[in-house]
């Protein structure tokens, strides 16, 4: 059995041009599909560390295609019906040098409250 992501929905943010009350920009969404993302589970002595470092309750790492030119930092995501948000600054690996298709990971955590 050969390894394969899944698709992914990716929220773009689009800046409206207008700001709020507070003079923050307001942003629209826009949806996008990112195929072949593998999806792995964060293990439990990474995720209490990471817990501990960062406030933050991982659950996944999202492992990018090779080629990908999506923004990932701060954006929202959807698998598995569920809506996670990316946090953190995407690890990248040199292309030619990653043996397989994906070359750059981001973590995700859940945003609904659940987790």
């Amino acid at each position: 059995m050969l390894i394969h992501g899944t698709t992914i929905r990716l929220f773009n943010k689009i800046d409206t041009g207008a700001v709020d009350a507070f003079n923050r920009p307001i942003y629209t969404e826009e949806a996008e599909d990112v195929g072949n993302v593998l999806v792995t589970p964060i293990g439990g002595d990474e995720q209490t560390d990471a817990m501990d470092l960062t406030g933050r309750r991982e659950r996944y790492e999202l492992s990018l295609p090779k080629g990908d030119q999506h923004e990932w930092v701060d954006r929202e995501v959807e698998f598995w019906g569920k809506r996670w948000k990316t946090y953190g600054t995407p690890i990248e690996w040199m292309e030619d040098m990653v043996p397989l298709a994906w070359n750059k990971k981001v973590r995700v955590e859940r945003i609904d409250g659940e987790g």
